[in-house]
């Protein structure tokens, strides 16, 4: 039963990785994966030799159940089998409502035209300052609202600033770079470290205070380098452009609804997903209120301009992403339910291979392979108390390890879409540099972690 697991995941995970290729939304693959697998272990329950008991993450073997000579009937196995399932699905969906409410809140500020708000902001003459400008913007942005759609803004903003080709090729690459170290230290960053971050193996302040550092630093690498790239000497032309007044109010509200949530985390143990509700019904309001006018609250209109904010923002998010999410981290945690990612977290600790190795390797797989099964897996692999060094630098890895190549990333996906960037151009002009930005890192946190323990 768990080859056969296996071999499900290891095809259906092939079909999503080349999705460029087949043109087949990976949602599909995901939602199929994640039935597939749940339904096997329905249909034949005998066949599950081990089981993991979520609630010591310790292995119960028997001949023919779940727990040691455990014998019984059909009903009680499929009963167990339900009980586990109801356990991930409750963990996954404080998730996907997290992630629900963040993308409709960054909706609900596009509509107000709030990313407008910083055109203007940058004017710098020189082309280094003006990607150093850029990507420290996109660090710090990225870190509030999430990798993918700081990505999206910071597309549109310098689009507005230069029409070469070329150059915004670069840009573009340099964003994906800063958007991913950005999400690397911030719990509502990443998808992944928002994982993390729920799961409770990682809390805010440790996770910022350990991950800052070399985040940035595999950042700074790169735009160093930079610096002595023919594309990036010589000047601008003008760009100064006219902040949005209106706008500017709504980016600061939903920044600061934003940083609510971990503070509320924090200091009223709030769940992560309830604050960011929250955030979302208070944004809301706000929109609602503003606009003044009647709508259909209940009702969905062909006609958009009938509808409120709030309507219109819920109709742009992205569920294919919100059910590839679902599809992932359910069909992961049926591998995990029946002991394979433990077992395999136990091999890698019998075979002697250290800790921060094996982290810095996934961290360069996660550059060809979707970060979020990765860390799914590896959060099922290891015993580690919350806040241990192993996950701050797992957050690390993975969000930046994602910046290798093009593919490896949802900001790179979407700046490859946006701006066609070719993936052999990408590989030759930002991989290198993004690489040694993320040995920069690293070492910066190994060189710490040994030299506080």
């Amino acid at each position: 039963m768990t080859l056969v697991l296996v071999l499900v995941f290891v095809f259906g995970y092939l079909f999503i990785s080349t999705e460029h290729l087949h043109r087949i939304d990976k949602m599909i693959p995901s939602i199929l994966m994640m039935v597939v697998t749940w339904s096997l272990l329905f249909i034949f329950p005998e066949y599950v030799f081990q089981w993991l008991d979520p609630s010591t993450a310790e292995l119960a073997l028997g001949k023919l159940g779940f727990v040691p000579d455990f014998m019984g009937t059909l009903p009680e196995k499929l009963g167990h089998i339900q009980s586990a399932l109801a356990h991930h699905l409750s963990k996954t969906a404080e998730i996907i409502v997290f992630l629900i409410g963040a993308m409709t809140l960054v909706e609900l500020m596009d509509h107000f035209s709030a990313f407008e708000a910083v055109q203007g902001w940058f004017n710098a003459k020189n082309k280094w300052r003006l990607l150093l400008m850029l990507c420290l913007f996109c660090f710090f942005l990225s870190a509030v609202i999430d990798n993918l759609t700081a990505t999206l803004v910071m597309i549109a903003i310098y689009r507005k600033i230069t029409e070469d080709t070329n150059e915004r090729l670069w840009y573009a690459g340099f964003i994906v770079i800063a958007a991913n170290a950005g999400g690397a230290w911030s719990p509502i960053g990443d998808v992944t470290t928002t994982m993390l971050w729920i799961g409770h193996k990682v809390s805010v302040s440790p996770l910022i205070l350990k991950t800052f550092i070399p985040s940035l630093l595999s950042l700074a690498v790169p735009l160093l380098i930079a610096k002595f790239l023919g594309v990036f000497q010589g000047e601008n032309p003008s760009s100064s452009k006219p902040i949005n007044a209106s706008g500017k109010k709504e980016l600061w509200l939903g920044i600061g609804l934003f940083l609510m949530v971990p503070i509320l985390k924090t200091l009223l143990h709030i769940p992560p997903y309830m604050g960011m509700m929250l955030a979302l019904c208070i944004f809301a309001l706000y929109a609602e209120i503003k606009t003044n006018r009647r709508f259909k609250l209940t009702e969905f209109d062909t006609d958009l301009s009938t509808q409120s904010p709030t309507m219109k923002s819920l109709q742009k998010v992205e569920l294919p992403t919100i059910l590839f999410f679902l599809g992932i981290l359910l069909t992961v945690s049926a591998l995990e339910s029946i002991g394979f990612v433990f077992n395999l977290g136990q091999s890698v600790q019998n075979a002697g291979l250290s800790t921060e190795l094996f982290m810095g390797i996934l961290g360069i797989t996660s550059s060809i392979i979707d970060n979020v099964p990765l860390v799914a897996g590896t959060m099922g692999m290891f015993s580690y108390p919350m806040d241990h060094d192993a996950w701050h630098f797992l957050a690390y890895t993975a969000g930046t390890g994602g910046s290798i190549l093009i593919i490896g990333s949802a900001a790179g996906v979407a700046a490859m879409g946006l701006e066609k960037i070719d993936f052999i151009w990408y590989m030759k002009k930002i991989s290198l540099l993004a690489l040694l930005g993320y040995f920069g890192g690293a070492i910066l946190y190994i060189l710490h972690f040994q030299l506080t323990h």
